[in-house]
């Protein structure tokens, strides 16, 4: 099958977001945490230096010699499904959801392949919350799974509710 228009547009979006990604952790990893060190910036943000060798939220995040393997294959099956859906999108939102989730994933894979973990610098904490840190390939995982979240019930009652007036419209 040929790929839809949309297809190039989510891909550009995942390799922005991999440069992105990839020019953040070099310019933290280089030129901000040498030595590694907590940088407060504001009252609920710092940067910091940190490895998850395990994902999201820190789970799986153990010293384990198979983790950086295992999870690398895991993200590659997940960004072929990803990227198959991509090929049959029909909708720009629903590309740029699964762009940002692929190119997010291959941030971060590429982190695994390169050291064995992902280079995590933000971190934010606020009335007594600490949210784990994170950089910009999870950002933009996260971002594109709540649109895709978004797109599966809002666009679908979107697009019934048009059916149904079209139907209300032809049969009068």
């Amino acid at each position: 099958m040929k790929p839809t228009p949309l297809f190039g547009r989510g891909l550009a979006l995942s390799a922005l977001i991999v440069v992105l990604d990839q020019v953040t952790k070099w310019w933290i990893l280089e030129r901000i945490m040498m030595p590694p060190r907590l940088i407060p910036l504001t009252p609920f943000f710092n940067l910091v230096m940190t490895w998850n060798r395990g994902v999201s939220f820190g789970l799986f995040n153990n010293d384990s010699p198979y983790n950086a393997l295992i999870l690398s294959l895991v993200a590659l099956v997940i960004c072929g499904v990803l990227a198959f859906w991509l090929l049959h999108a029909r909708k720009p939102v629903l590309a740029y959801g699964l762009g940002m989730v692929i190119g997010g994933a291959i941030g971060n894979l590429i982190d695994r392949i390169r050291f064995g973990a992902v280079a995590d610098f933000l971190d934010f904490h606020l009335w007594g919350y600490h949210w784990p840190a994170f950089n910009v390939a999870d950002s933009a995982i996260t971002v594109g799974v709540a649109v895709l979240i978004a797109e599966s019930v809002f666009g679908s009652a979107q697009q019934r509710s048009k059916n149904e007036g079209l139907g209300r419209e032809t049969s009068e």
